[in-house]
């Protein structure tokens, strides 16, 4: 049979697309390629130092703290290469470490907001400032990573952060309207003592499961079908295979810092209200000085944008700016159009402000 009879032979294709269908179903993609070093580590917590590629008079002196979220990996910030932020920041020239949480065991349940910013923070910190030789540096917070970097430099205003950057970050729960996680953890529906006191930590699945429930038919059926229908494209099928490595990767939150999350956050919004205390000191926003920019999703149903706007009010930045791009809570930083629009953004943002 000629070779172009059996390249359109549809019982081929058909196997072809089957074969492509189950690697990328049950198989991991290959991650996080960028070249890095771990540098520190505490308990489950690493830091790592990714390579420079430019000589050290070509790089800016203030280097850059990547801060995510506890109950996700990280490598969504590193996802692969040619789609990758921290690739494309080193290439910018920044310094440019990573705060990776690692996943908490049984034995981490009491652990709190408390220990990442006051203990595990400040010591990947000095880590940083000792390679860097600076004593300024840049802190990039994301989802609960902002929440971890808005404490943290209100309890720490004078440890050299010069810039502070804000990716769609949940401060503000005054507006309970929608459907957000706000719905899912009301006092009414959802017994936290009896979720913890089963399983010590708040598991992935059941966060994941919270996520996906907020927008069902994209994220069960839609995401699926445009994975079908897109199978003999390896592009789409590459960027699906590397996505769902990541989203289907979750880590438990560890208890304490997941009471605080809904009791403090979702249902009382203590942090807005000034009323959020840290090992028994007050988390003020407006002790925040650093040049901030928020970055804001405008299409974001997991932190919907009144959640971010009004830390604006709050701080005493005399710099600050308030973004918003196009896409949802992940594609805004991992989509497609991410390269584009948001990553030269918080470059050009950044380069000013960091020499």
């Amino acid at each position: 049979m000629p070779e172009a009879a059996v390249m359109t032979d549809p019982f081929t294709h058909a196997a072809n697309r089957l074969k492509t269908l189950n690697k990328v179903m049950t198989t991991k993609a290959a991650i996080a390629q960028t070249p890095k070093e771990l540098v520190w580590a505490l308990n489950k917590a690493k830091l790592y130092r990714y390579s420079p590629v430019l000589p050290a008079e070509k790089r800016h002196p203030v280097p850059l703290l990547l801060v995510f979220a506890l109950m996700n990996r990280p490598y969504i910030l590193d996802l692969r290469p040619g789609h990758s932020f921290v690739e494309y920041m080193v290439k910018q020239g920044y310094d440019v470490y990573l705060l990776d949480w690692g996943a908490p065991g049984p034995e981490d349940k009491n652990l709190k907001f408390d220990d990442y910013t006051l203990e595990y923070m400040p010591r990947a910190i000095r880590k940083m400032k000792a390679i860097s030789g600076s004593e300024e540096f840049s802190l990039l917070g994301w989802c609960i990573g902002a929440i971890l970097t808005s404490i943290y430099s209100a309890l720490r205003p004078d440890d050299g952060l010069r810039n502070l950057i804000l990716l769609t970050a949940p401060l503000d729960f005054s507006n309970k309207q929608g459907l957000t996680f706000a719905r899912w953890v009301d006092e009414r529906y959802f017994d936290i003592d009896k979720v913890l006191g089963a399983f010590g930590n708040m598991p992935g699945e059941m966060i994941d499961y919270g996520a996906k429930a907020l927008k069902p038919v994209e994220n069960y059926i839609t995401n699926y079908l445009k994975l079908w229908d897109n199978l003999d494209d390896p592009r789409v099928v590459e960027a699906w295979h590397a996505m769902n490595t990541w989203v289907t990767d979750n880590v438990p939150l560890a208890g304490g810092a997941f009471r605080q999350l809904i009791v403090d956050l979702y249902r009382n919004d203590r942090l807005m209200k000034g009323e959020l205390e840290i090992r028994g000191q007050r988390v003020d926003l407006s002790r925040i000085r650093a040049n901030l920019l928020t970055v804001i999703a405008e299409g974001d149903h997991i932190t919907p944008s009144c959640q971010s706007e009004s830390i604006m009010s709050k701080v005493s930045s005399a710099d600050k700016e308030l973004f918003r791009v196009a896409g949802g809570h992940i594609g805004i930083m991992a989509g497609s159009g991410a390269s584009k629009f948001t990553w030269p953004h918080i470059n050009g943002w950044l380069a000013a402000r960091s020499e």
